[in-house]
């Protein structure tokens, strides 16, 4: 990883896809001296920020996190994070399920045991 911004590989992302650090200012919503500031390693880069980049660069993100700095966020792709969580959740639902299943049961049994004790 790189330890510091490094202003050569962006510039050159930059001449490759026909883009300015103007552009970069406007697609982070950022002005161009904070976009200078980060050129200069002086501010990092934030998660949303390297994803915005990336797209920008058309540049995979964990390159763009490589390149901006060792402390700077490698943001997931949104399809994994999604189908990670998606995962938790259907495991989720099918113990819960399986949970109330078994509450069902113990209410039935509790019933039949109240009326067999009422009919005695």
């Amino acid at each position: 990883m790189a330890l510091f911004f490094d202003q050569e590989w962006f510039d050159a992302k930059l001449r490759e896809t026909g883009r300015t650090r103007d552009e970069v200012a406007a697609a982070l919503r950022l002005s161009r001296a904070q976009v200078d500031e980060i050129w200069k390693d002086q501010r990092e880069l934030a998660h949303h920020e390297v994803s915005v980049l990336a797209q920008l660069l058309a540049a995979p993100p964990a390159d763009v996190a490589n390149k901006a700095g060792v402390s700077t966020p490698v943001p997931s792709s949104p399809t994994a994070a999604g189908q990670a969580g998606d995962s938790a959740v259907m495991a989720k639902l099918a113990e819960m399920d399986a949970r109330l299943e078994r509450i069902e049961r113990a209410v039935a049994d509790l019933q039949s045991l109240i009326l067999a004790t009422r009919n005695s």
